[in-house]
């Protein structure tokens, strides 16, 4: 188990993530009609914009009639598409000026066929023995980059500082991170550390060993075995070991992505309705309220009920009553009332074990004066319960009801099916 050589940025541990599209976002699709939704965006207490690849997208064997955003024709310019690098840079001081961290989503593992390296620099690529470039895996519209090639190491760093410093963007989430050498990324963070301070970097990988170079990975894991246990596959205690272990497994100070959708779950495994059907809300709380950078993805919150096409144009379908906006709100403000919980490593996690047959999840996570007591109900019915939780002994409120509830050895706990309570401590002293 490696800690970080890199500190984890303050302000982290009690933020969240919201990861925008532009090409779907908006009719035009494009950062200047982005731009309109970020006062909603930080009312509802979105803080880091994690922006899907907004770089010119490859022509020569591109996916669908728009390609795919992970094909990468350029790394230093942006998608026509999207407008120009000046409504970008707008943008970004925009996002600035309301608060926001950006975070761009970085490629490098791969590049388009036509990308501008594979003319001037094709040793920057991996080829057979015909001399053809490669494609990874079944991804046939791009081609394998050359980990090896020191130079190409070299290109990709200057390309990544390209954004920091003339754009002054906060941080990447890194593609697929594990199938590019995490000596790369660690050498990349120092790099990068020069020119600014206190850079997001998120992982897209559970490997442990990169937190050595990222602060935030993804859960996967639990996203697999909770969509199992959802359609009966896995049980409850399954799932609560997969987070055990993980707190058990990856550094004290490993920030993990707790979510619902995703881009790629979104458009290739389903919505989080199709996944877990009446479940999806229950299963929100739990992200944003666990140990967790908790991410949402663009229209999660209208509730999006489609799954988005990936390589043509298919706006989400926005109106006038954003219905999960008071619900998002509401818990991204809790993790604020109680960020020790969140910031420090010395939180305590308890699972409230005895339930778990009966398919009710409760944890409580406490620290100093904090305190946070969470009740998921797994069931497709009513449950009441008489739940024994000797630990408490105070006023709490109840988040979602704005009730204040004493708590002494005993709760009577009423939940309709797939609902959920969160309780938390009201500090009287």
């Amino acid at each position: 188990m490696h800690n970080s050589i890199f500190s984890v940025p303050s302000f982290l541990p009690s933020s969240n993530i919201y990861a925008v599209n532009i090409r779907q976002y908006t009719t035009e699709g494009t950062f200047v009609a982005f731009a309109n939704h970020l006062p909603r965006l930080k009312s509802m207490g979105v803080q880091i914009l994690w922006f899907m690849p907004i770089y010119p997208i490859g022509k020569l064997n591109r996916k669908g009639s728009l390609g795919s955003y992970y094909s990468i024709q350029n790394f230093e310019t942006v998608n026509p598409e999207f407008g120009t690098k000046d409504d970008f840079l707008q943008l970004v001081k925009t996002a600035h000026s309301l608060g926001f961290k950006i975070i761009l989503d970085w490629v490098a593992n791969h590049a388009a066929w036509d990308n501008v390296w594979a003319i001037s620099n094709p040793n920057y690529f991996i080829k057979d023995d015909n001399n053809n470039f490669v494609s990874p895996y079944d991804w046939t519209d791009v081609i394998q980059i050359n980990h090896k090639n020191i130079d190409q190491q070299q290109a990709m760093m200057q390309a990544m500082q390209y954004w920091v410093l003339n754009f002054g963007i906060d941080g990447f989430r890194a593609d697929l991170a594990h199938l590019t050498p995490l000596q790369f990324w660690i050498d990349a963070r120092r790099t990068l550390a020069a020119v600014k301070n206190d850079l997001i970097w998120l992982a897209e990988t559970e490997e442990i060993n990169y937190h050595q170079a990222f602060d935030i990975s993804f859960t996967w894991q639990w996203m697999h075995a909770i969509e199992e246990f959802v359609k009966k596959q896995k049980s409850l205690y399954d799932c609560v070991n997969i987070l055990k272990a993980n707190k058990n497994n990856f550094p004290a100070n490993a920030l993990r992505m707790f979510f619902t959708s995703n881009h790629d779950e979104n458009s290739w495994s389903g919505t989080e309705y199709e996944k877990y059907g009446i479940f999806a809300k229950a299963l929100a709380v739990f992200s944003c309220t666990y140990l967790s950078v908790p991410l949402i993805y663009s229209g999660q919150e209208l509730p999006n009920t489609k799954r988005l096409q990936f390589f043509e144009k298919d706006t989400i379908a926005w109106n006038e009553n954003i219905e999960l906006f008071d619900f998002y709100k509401t818990l991204y403000a809790l993790r604020q009332r109680n960020n020790k919980i969140y910031n420090s490593t010395n939180t305590s996690i308890h699972f409230f074990e005895n339930y778990l047959h009966k398919n009710i999840f409760i944890f409580q996570l406490k620290n100093e004066k904090c305190e946070i007591v969470v009740f998921l109900n797994f069931n497709d019915s009513y449950i009441s319960e008489n739940i024994e939780i000797n630990v408490f002994e105070t006023v709490y409120k109840n988040l979602f009801s704005d009730k204040f509830e004493i708590v002494d050895t005993h709760y009577s706990l009423g939940l309709e099916a797939a609902s959920y309570c969160v309780l938390e401590k009201i500090n009287t002293t």
